[in-house]
C-alpha cells in the first residue's frame, strides 16, 4: 500500500522531502513542476534536496499544482518553517453554522433517497431519513457515536449480510480508502483499513440474482437486501469547491441514488 510520508518525517527531513515525495506520488517530473508553478527545474531540485528554502508563496503554489490536500499544505508550511495558512474550525463552531445549516437542508432535499455527510475518517457527521431506514435494524452497539459510515456497510452484523453483492461493494470501498491513505497522512484511517479489511467476508456473497427484467447499470451499483425488497444503489460524492478550511476541505456528500425504477418507486414509500 502506498503512503504519504509520515509526520516524523515532515519535522525532522524539513519540507524538500515531502515536496519530492509529493511530485513522485503525482508522477511529475522536475522539468514539468517547474514549467506548471512559473519555475525552474533547477531551483525545485535545490528545495528537495534542502540547498534551497523555497518561500511562502512557493511552497503553496507547488502545493496547488501537485494537488496537495489541504491538511498537507498546512504541514509543508509548516516544514518549510511558515505558520500554516488554513485554519482547522470544530464543525460545531458558530462560525461554521452556515455550512451546517446548508448540508442539513441539501441532504434533506434528497428524501427519500438516502443521503449522508462523512469527514476525512468517514465519520458520519450527517444524515437524512433515507439513511436511518437503510441502517434499520442494526444493532445499537454499532449505531453508537461516532458513526462510521464504512464499519457500518462492512461489518458482519452491519449492512453486510444484506448486500447481495458484498465482494464487488466491498473491494470499490476498500479502494477507495487505499487512495485516500495514498493522499492523507493519516493513522486513524489506516487503523480503519486494517480493521474493515480484516472482517470475514460470508461464503454466501457473491454475484446477486438477475432481476427478471435485466438492468444496464452506469455504474456498479451496491445491491442490498431491505425488508423483503431487493434494492439497487449507485453512489454519487459531492465536495466543497475551493474551500478555506481543513475541515470543509475535508467533508464529503455522499448521496445513493436509485440504480433502477422498482428501487426508485419503493423509495417513494418512505416518505408515507
Amino acid at each position: 500500500m502506498t503512503t504519504a510520508p509520515s509526520e516524523t518525517a515532515s519535522r525532522t527531513e524539513g519540507v524538500g522531502p515531502l515536496l519530492r515525495a509529493w511530485r513522485q506520488r503525482r508522477r511529475v517530473s522536475q522539468l514539468e513542476l517547474a514549467l506548471r508553478a512559473g519555475s525552474s527545474a533547477r531551483h525545485i531540485s535545490f528545495v528537495e534536496t534542502g540547498r534551497s528554502r523555497p518561500s511562502e508563496e512557493m511552497v503553496l503554489r507547488l502545493a496547488e499544482h501537485l494537488d496537495v490536500p489541504m491538511r498537507e499544505r498546512n504541514a509543508l508550511l509548516l516544514a518549510a518553517g511558515y505558520a500554516p495558512r488554513y485554519p482547522e474550525t470544530p464543525l460545531d463552531d458558530p462560525a461554521l453554522e452556515v455550512v451546517r445549516t446548508g448540508i442539513e437542508r441539501l441532504i434533506g432535499g434528497f428524501e427519500p433517497y438516502p443521503a449522508l455527510v462523512v469527514d476525512a475518517g468517514y465519520d458520519v457527521v450527517a444524515a437524512n431519513r433515507g439513511v436511518l431506514a437503510l441502517f434499520d435494524g442494526i444493532p445499537e452497539t454499532l449505531l453508537t457515536p461516532p458513526l462510521n459510515a464504512v464499519r457500518l456497510t462492512l461489518h458482519p452484523r452491519g449492512l453486510a449480510p444484506r448486500i447481495r453483492n458484498l465482494r464487488e461493494w466491498r473491494g470499490h470501498l476498500l479502494e477507495q480508502m487505499r487512495r485516500n491513505i495514498a493522499l492523507r497522512r493519516s493513522d486513524r484511517l489506516r487503523a480503519l483499513y486494517d480493521e474493515v479489511a480484516a472482517y470475514p467476508v460470508p461464503d454466501t456473497a457473491g454475484h446477486p440474482e438477475e432481476p427478471a427484467e435485466p438492468v444496464a447499470y452506469f455504474a456498479l451499483p451496491m445491491v442490498v437486501e431491505h425488508r423483503g425488497r431487493t434494492l439497487s444503489f449507485v453512489s454519487s460524492i459531492a465536495t466543497f469547491n475551493t474551500p478555506m478550511d481543513v475541515t470543509v476541505a475535508e467533508l464529503a456528500v455522499e448521496t445513493l441514488l436509485p440504480a433502477d425504477p422498482a428501487t426508485a418507486a419503493y423509495l417513494q414509500t418512505w416518505l408515507d
